[in-house]
């Protein structure tokens, strides 16, 4: 099944002269096993496209669908429940809560989920050690470095049994070596049958992906590469190469 679907999808803001065109006509999807790199100048449209795919906002136009389901369809509560079991994102400005403590601030969309607390708070530290960061658990944002705030966020993403993986910037406040272990992370994930979508403006964070799509102006202007399923067969996305 596909895991993300835009269909016709525009994103119109504002109305009359002064309406602005953030998405215009954007068809685009990720499969099971595929990492695609979404790639454009600021204002493009990037951050935007990934709102729409994370159900942060709703499209003008168009259809956006999550492992088959419309998310336009959905009431509010069953919306939330797809953002908590189906979608992890990591935000470009990290949206840590900052009353809670790292371990809290990665357990939060389980427990949300209905999780038990001990259940919840296990697979938080197990998720913190992936990324390195089970001596900071107990601490909270504001004394934490801004690498570190980081990961806090991206192993937020992770947590659970998330198979859609939405990723802003994702390596922004990291060193090279540390950015590119979340990566391999990420590439791990989709090689397990998740999907993930990396908007980035770095060429060499872009080479982990499957396909790279290019916006600009609220278009997809090209697509490069070839989307692949964990077993290395090709899968007919029909975009351009």
């Amino acid at each position: 099944m596909t895991l993300l679907e835009l269909r016709h999808v525009s994103r119109i803001h504002g109305s009359g002269a002064s309406a602005v065109t953030a998405l215009n006509d954007v068809s685009f999807a990720v499969q099971p096993g595929e990492l695609v790199a979404v790639m454009g100048p600021s204002g493009s449209g990037k951050s935007t496209l990934l709102n729409l795919a994370g159900g942060l906002d709703t499209p003008t136009n168009g259809d956006v669908l999550v492992e088959g389901v419309s998310l336009g369809e959905l009431s509010s509560r069953a919306l939330a429940a797809v953002r908590r079991r189906s979608v992890g994102y990591v935000f470009q400005d990290l949206n840590l809560l900052p009353a809670l403590t790292a371990a809290e601030n990665v357990s939060l969309p389980r427990e949300l989920d209905g999780v038990p607390l001990r259940r919840a708070r296990t697979e938080a530290l197990a998720t913190l050690e992936r990324f390195g960061l089970s001596d900071v658990a107990d601490r909270f944002p504001d004394d934490l470095s801004g690498g570190q705030q980081q990961r806090v966020a991206i192993a937020r993403a992770f947590i659970g049994e998330r198979r859609l993986l939405l990723a802003d910037e994702p390596t922004g406040a990291l060193d090279t070596t540390t950015g590119e272990s979340v990566l391999r992370l990420l590439r791990e994930q989709c090689a397990a049958g998740a999907g993930g979508v990396l908007v980035t403006h770095e060429a060499r964070h872009a080479a982990w992906a499957d396909r790279i799509v290019f916006l600009r102006d609220g278009r997809v202007v090209d697509e490069t590469g070839e989307a692949r399923r964990p077993n290395g067969d090709a899968i007919a996305t029909g975009g351009r190469s």
